[in-house]
């Protein structure tokens, strides 16, 4: 068993140390484990037969913003532009919309609203396996 992972983690078997009693939290890209744990800055993964363990720079539960920014500023990049880019299609949606209707936003907004919320998530969905597809490549090299 390799004891280090392609992004840094530390590879424990669950022989080493079969149980982990800290708490259980949903803050943290799961990446296929069946649970996660945070003690302090220490964030565990558990797997099947092993934990990967990292350190983080942040402890999310007390600065999520700071944790975003030192040790997962992938996440960030990700939502700022799909707002950006759903804001722009939801905006421009709703005004050719609200034109063609003769100026009704009951209409318009609706539209304009769901047309924005699904361009912004297409477009994180789209930069996230973007961004893990080159790293993973960069990786491979």
């Amino acid at each position: 068993m390799n004891y280090i992972d392609g992004d840094g983690n530390i590879l424990i078997p669950k022989s080493v140390r079969p149980i982990i009693d800290y708490t259980e939290t949903n803050l943290g890209s799961k990446k296929g484990a069946k649970k996660q744990y945070r003690y302090e800055n220490l964030h565990i993964r558990e797997y099947e037969d092993y934990y990967s363990v990292h350190l983080d720079k942040v402890d999310p539960r007390i600065d999520p913003l700071g944790h975003l920014l030192k040790d997962a500023p992938e996440y960030l990049t990700c939502w700022m532009i799909a707002s950006t880019i759903g804001l722009k299609v939801g905006t421009t949606f709703y005004k050719k919309r609200k034109e063609k209707d003769n100026g009704n936003q009951l209409k318009a907004l609706p539209l304009g609203i769901i047309t924005g919320i699904l361009a912004g998530t297409t477009t994180y969905m789209t930069t996230y396996h973007l961004h893990n597809f080159i790293r993973k490549a960069k990786l491979r090299k």
